[in-house]
């Protein structure tokens, strides 16, 4: 699969010396769906406004579909569409009219079956004759997505599109992110919901002080980096670890009714087998044994903590 964005060693910094972008080198792959995590303030709306035009690069490069987004910009632009985190839109037009007046600012000539199908998609087709602000905050974002997808663009950025939006909603927006990609839409979305991006992204990238941490397929991420756990619950309650378990990786859980202990999958040995013969030399009665598969919000959280401390 090629890449539809390049993005080469790109910075940017402010006049009072602040970096928001850290020398940022990333290739994003055609028909993908890549999901950005960071904090706040790791640099993540700044890298998508610096695609898309709305904030200059201090140095570096970026490449859409082969186009420079300085040197050739009408073309790298065209092919870009954006859902920004802010809701901006005129109140008092009504929805359909919003949607075509995005699809003419990028010189395309009327379609009105095209702005149909994209309104019928986003479950907007009946409200398109109302004004924007008899709208819910749900339906905004999803004009917002219509604007977006009104030029036809090959690359849809998503800043934040589920935030402040209930669950259900949230889960509808990730339907319509699965039909986007099927129709042949490269996808990058930025978002605090870590479920958000454990629920449909392809590869995942975390961000933060303004440094790419590391870009891995989702899948590939949690094999190599999450850990295991396997939890053997107890018939009795301890209050202390047997001498004959006092050793690193075990922890009393479940208010000491259960052990926790932490393996490494891919190590030649997983110790899981000295665990259980121990819990028996300890005179234990084990009732049920468990494993747990590290979240990918527990990965991130520690990938993020180790930068922090790196950098202090």
């Amino acid at each position: 699969m090629s890449a539809i964005v390049e993005i080469n060693a790109l910075r940017k910094s402010y006049a009072d010396g602040f970096e928001a972008l850290k020398g940022v080198t990333l290739s994003i792959l055609d028909g993908e769906i890549l999901a950005l995590l960071g904090p706040n303030g790791a640099g993540k709306t700044t890298l998508i406004s610096t695609i898309c035009g709305i904030a200059q690069p201090t140095s570096g490069t970026v490449r859409v579909a082969g186009h420079d987004i300085i040197d050739d910009f009408r073309a790298a632009r065209s092919l870009i569409g954006l859902v920004p985190q802010e809701v901006a839109l005129e109140p008092f037009e009504k929805v359909i009219n919003t949607v075509r007046f995005s699809r003419g600012l990028f010189g395309k000539p009327r379609n009105d079956a095209y702005i149909e199908e994209i309104l019928k998609k986003l479950s907007l087709w009946d409200k398109r004759n109302n004004q924007i602000n008899a709208l819910s905050g749900g339906m905004k974002r999803r004009v917002l997505i219509a604007k977006a997808l009104a030029h036809e663009p090959r690359v849809l950025f998503l800043d934040e599109p589920t935030a402040g939006v209930d669950v259900e909603l949230r889960r509808d927006m990730w339907n319509i992110v699965d039909e986007l990609k099927a129709s042949g839409v490269t996808i990058i979305l930025t978002t605090h919901y870590i479920e958000e991006a454990e629920a449909i992204a392809d590869r995942v990238g975390v961000i933060a002080k303004g440094e790419l941490l590391l870009v891995e397929d989702k899948a590939t991420l949690m094999r190599q980096m999450g850990k295991k756990q396997i939890l053997v619950h107890l018939a009795e309650t301890l209050t202390d670890i047997p001498a004959a378990l006092d050793r690193d990786r075990v922890e009393l859980a479940e208010g000491g009714t259960a052990l926790l202990y932490t393996y490494d999958t891919r190590a030649d040995r997983t110790g899981i087998t000295q665990l259980l013969n121990d819990v028996a030399a300890s005179g234990l009665t084990l009732r049920d044994v468990e494993t747990r598969q590290s979240s990918l919000e527990e990965i991130f959280v520690d990938l993020v903590k180790d930068a922090q401390e790196d950098a202090a």
